[in-house]
């Protein structure tokens, strides 16, 4: 993302952006944390020491679409936690950035127990 001001230009790199979301999920009731999107995408980021596993940032012009790969914990509506967490990305990473979002697409990759006494 890049944007001209009199002074020059900013540019916002997808990396930072999903820095961003990926502090918004981990404040989000019922998710349990990130995942990776797929079994390759995960040795990738774990050697690399990639830190926004979970989060995939698509840049076209104007247009920024998050994808967030999440693990959601057992017991709570789904579809709920889905919605709540789109808002709350949407929320601030246009806060942060001062640009519109397209999309937050969110992929539950799977359930977590935390508590199996309970």
């Amino acid at each position: 993302m890049a944007e001209e001001t009199p002074l020059g230009n900013i540019d916002i790199s997808p990396t930072a952006i999903a820095s961003i979301a990926a502090q918004a999920v981990t404040h989000a009731y019922g998710v349990v944390g990130l995942a990776n999107k797929n079994f390759a995408d995960g040795v990738i980021r774990t050697l690399s020491g990639d830190a926004h596993r979970g989060v995939a940032v698509i840049v076209d012009g104007d247009r920024i679409e998050i994808d967030l790969y999440v693990v959601v914990e057992y017991g709570t509506r789904i579809a709920s936690v889905a919605a709540s967490l789109q808002n709350l990305v949407r929320f601030n990473v246009e806060k942060a950035l001062g640009a519109p979002i397209h999309a937050v697409n969110v992929h539950v990759q799977g359930l977590r127990v935390s508590n199996p006494d309970a």
